[in-house]
């Protein structure tokens, strides 16, 4: 017996001819999409990567600085230190060493005295920019050195 309806399935199949075409490209674009988003991520990872090692590295010279004042409690107020111009004899390694970490630093150090206390404070800012055009970051650690005296 013949079927009734030849003519619908001979115009089904000549409808459905670039389907997979058609699916092949949308896969594609979505998975162009996902790559592009997983690139994205990766530099943006990157990117923290860089700011952490800089904050990290600020770290350990402001902690290796406040150690050098500790141990030289007499001379506290000579490690002071505006930004510009020349530095103490005592911070000029310790400046250079920190240059050397973080390229073009900015470094600020002020050294005051607590009133009423034998302690002085003190507060170091290093500033680094990764990039040009990017914000500046700076790391400030304050710290309190109590007088031996």
């Amino acid at each position: 017996m013949r079927s009734l309806h030849p003519p619908l399935r001979r115009a089904r199949s000549h409808y459905s001819r670039g389907i997979a075409l058609l699916e092949a490209l949308i896969a594609t674009t979505i998975l162009a999409i996902g790559l592009l988003g997983a690139i994205g991520m990766q530099a943006r990872a990157y990117s923290a990567l860089s700011d952490a090692s800089m904050r990290a590295e600020a770290t350990i010279a402001s902690e290796k600085l406040l150690a050098q004042m500790t141990i030289d409690q007499s001379n506290l107020a000579s490690y002071a230190y505006a930004g510009s111009g020349t530095a103490n004899a005592r911070l000029t390694g310790w400046i250079s060493e920190t240059r050397a970490a973080i390229p073009a630093a900015s470094i600020k150090v002020v050294v005051a005295p607590v009133a009423g206390t034998s302690r002085s404070q003190v507060d170091i800012a290093i500033g680094w920019q990764r990039k040009q055009g990017s914000i500046r970051n700076v790391h400030a650690v304050t710290s309190y050195i109590a007088n031996s005296r």
